[in-house]
């Protein structure tokens, strides 16, 4: 299947899944349905080309298998029923879903705050989301939550039991609900983002259109909730980081670091939209994580060259940023601006602060971070090993030829 036809599946999976959830009310069996008739579609569509309205095309082809599942699974009668009570198994067999009312809303939005629905752990949620509305393999959240593949896939179950069980119509909670599930919300497009801009595996570096998908309900969410900062400053994040991948990726897709980019590359459209946006909504009232990450991009956008980027102003961000937010990766790129302003020996010491965190000790990006500090200092040997180390940790392909070249670029250097 051709990359235009998998971005299409990617964008319609959520929306099919909330139209189905909408009608019949029992998630879990109309998202095996739903992943069903994407499987259909992938073996379909090559061979006998796009249908004029795949939307509707799948969303018909997953409420057969839908009833399919219904008819199969006698010892769950009590889903036939509610089914059978929502719409009659005639109906949906009896003509196209584009001739039914309502195929064409989009109920992305509410079918993310279902997913993120207080009843499942913040863990269950984000992965539930990921899943459901992102559109990610279990494998690719697994990556992200660095715990096996067998422990996701039991997560995932389970937060459909859960949804299942508490029997939550899928619409928008109100205003009074907002709140609870907002911060779980937040978590889960922000992941969605960077599992787009930054692939966990696969050979390709970026996956345009999850990331496109994470803008557009963040977009939403904005609409929303146009006063809520945190939400202002996500949306301003996304679009200031997505602004650069143009000029992430050279001729052959392989990665090109951010000091090294062409920044006449950059989308100067979205840069703008980005800092006015994170301009207008930081003197507003109180200031969170994402708003601090966008007004760090921020920076890095308006310096036309590497070498004019404010890196004082960057390292400020970043302590502000790690005393409201504290984290190992927000630590660990505060490091690279520590020696950016201080050099790079400071950076390394306090690089080894990091060493005792049991996820971060493993992270290919620690080692990555390692190995330019060193390069920096001109130890190359050390910093080559660095390299070697973190191109072994890393499932992303790209990165791994792009740290693998960096090690092997020092070897001439070193004689």
């Amino acid at each position: 299947m051709d990359r235009r036809a998998e971005d299409l599946l990617r964008e319609l999976a959520p929306q099919v899944l909330g139209t189905l959830v909408r009608r019949y009310g029992v998630f879990d069996a109309c998202e095996d349905a739903v992943q069903e008739a994407l499987l259909a579609a992938a073996l379909q569509w090559p061979a006998e080309g796009l249908p004029d309205n795949p939307r509707s095309w799948l969303v018909t082809v997953a409420s057969r298998k839908l009833v399919d599942q219904v008819r199969s699974e006698q010892a769950r009668r009590r889903r036939e029923d509610r089914i059978a009570l929502a719409t009659p198994q005639a109906e949906l067999l009896s003509h196209a879903a584009d001739a039914e009312p309502g195929t064409d809303r989009d109920d992305s939005l509410a079918l993310l705050f279902l997913c993120c629905h207080p009843a499942l752990s913040e863990p269950s949620r984000i992965a539930l989301t990921l899943r459901a509305v992102g559109g990610l393999t279990t494998a690719q959240i697994a990556a992200a939550f660095m715990v096996p593949e067998t422990t996701m896939a039991q997560r995932i179950s389970r937060a459909k039991q859960t949804i299942k069980a508490s029997g939550t119509p899928l619409r928008m909670p109100k205003a009074a609900a907002h709140a609870e599930r907002l911060d779980a919300v937040l978590h889960v497009l922000y992941l969605i983002f960077n599992e787009g801009y930054t692939t966990t595996d696969g050979a390709d570096l970026t996956t345009p259109a999850l990331s496109g998908e994470a803008i557009r309900l963040t977009r939403l969410l904005h609409r929303l909730l146009p006063d809520d900062g945190e939400v202002a400053g996500l949306l301003a994040l996304m679009l200031l980081t997505d602004a650069r991948r143009p000029a992430r990726t050279g001729p052959g897709g392989d990665l090109v670091p951010l000091a090294e980019q062409d920044r006449g590359q950059w989308d100067r459209r979205l840069i703008a939209e980005g800092i006015d946006l994170i301009s207008r909504t930081l003197p507003r009232g109180q200031v969170g994580p994402y708003q601090l990450q966008a007004a760090i991009a921020a920076v890095h956008d308006e310096a036309d060259h590497v070498d004019a980027t404010d890196w004082p102003q960057i390292l400020a961000l970043y302590e502000l940023l790690e005393q409201i937010a504290p984290n190992p990766m927000v630590t660990l790129n505060r490091v690279v601006a520590v020696a950016m302003v201080y050099g790079p020996a400071t950076g390394l010491g306090l690089l080894a602060t990091l060493e005792s965190d049991k996820h971060m000790a493993r992270h290919h990006r620690l080692f990555a971070t390692r190995g330019h500090l060193l390069e920096l200092l001109g130890e190359l040997d050390a910093a080559a090993d660095a390299y070697r180390d973190a191109a072994r940790r890393t499932i992303s392909a790209p990165e791994r030829r792009h740290l693998t070249f960096r090690a092997a670029r020092l070897a001439p250097k070193r004689n």
